[in-house]
């Protein structure tokens, strides 16, 4: 059993252990000159305005979680399809339970108003 995993955690042991020299070198061998110029903080060139805290509109998250649960809807439904054929009937039924649930949530925001933008 130990033998089927041992090349990935021969790779896993590999990368870490490749990502911990790289930081090492970069850190022993990379140039140390800090000044006050790169030590600012500056947005897109420009000195930073405003507060980096500011409120934004809930609107602002549903849309993200609209993008994360259609994203994840997707996710699903490739490897749905690749077996549709082995899992038949009830793969059917349950997949179109699953995509009726996200319609219903997609309807209730539309209905709230959360895709419109002002």
């Amino acid at each position: 059993m130990l033998a089927e995993y041992l090349p990935v955690l021969v790779f896993l042991g590999v990368g870490f252990g490749l990502a911990i020299v790289m930081l090492i070198l970069g850190s022993l061998l990379s140039p140390h000159r800090p000044n006050e110029a790169k030590n600012s903080p500056f947005e897109c060139g420009f000195e930073a305005f405003g507060d980096a805290r500011m409120k934004f509109d809930v609107r602002y998250y549903l849309v993200a979680i609209l993008f994360i649960i259609f994203d994840l809807e997707i996710a699903f439904l490739f490897p749905w399809a690749i077996v549709l054929d082995k899992i038949g009937l009830f793969g059917l039924i349950s997949m179109a339970v699953f995509l009726g649930i996200l319609i219903i949530g997609f309807i209730y925001e539309w209905k709230k108003g959360a895709l419109e933008w002002e």
